[in-house]
């Protein structure tokens, strides 16, 4: 599992925890469908691309190309946060001078879910 520590700026997406690859469809590794959400199927319009992962199958390196859906996104964002914080002296004592922090609030902003009017 991908962790969030350290993450800034763009990076924050490719810090996000994933599920392990192993327990993953072959939609979910492909792209097709969420990452988080097995029968989430994903368009041009409701897909996040996560960045390229690299591990290791068969003692060999593989990169695949997670994407999920704005709602999972946002979920992982706050995860991380929750995650963060309460061991970052920046984010107990100024939330807003810790980069990591801040990173993981924008994601959660940008992916937030959409609320009915």
């Amino acid at each position: 599992m991908t962790t969030a520590r350290g993450i800034t700026g763009h990076g924050a997406l490719a810090g996000l925890a994933l599920p392990g690859l192993g327990g993953l469809s072959e939609d979910q590794v492909r792209g097709r469908c969420c990452v988080w959400g097995a029968d989430e199927r994903l368009t041009a319009e409701t897909a996040v691309d996560l960045g390229p992962r690299t591990t290791h199958r068969a003692g060999y390196p593989v990169t695949w190309y997670p994407r999920g859906c704005h709602a999972h996104v946002h979920r992982a964002a706050l995860r991380a946060l929750h995650e963060h914080a309460p061991y970052c002296e920046q984010c107990v004592d100024d939330a807003s001078g810790c980069p990591t922090g801040v990173a993981l609030r924008r994601l959660m902003r940008e992916h937030r879910e959409a609320r009915p009017a």
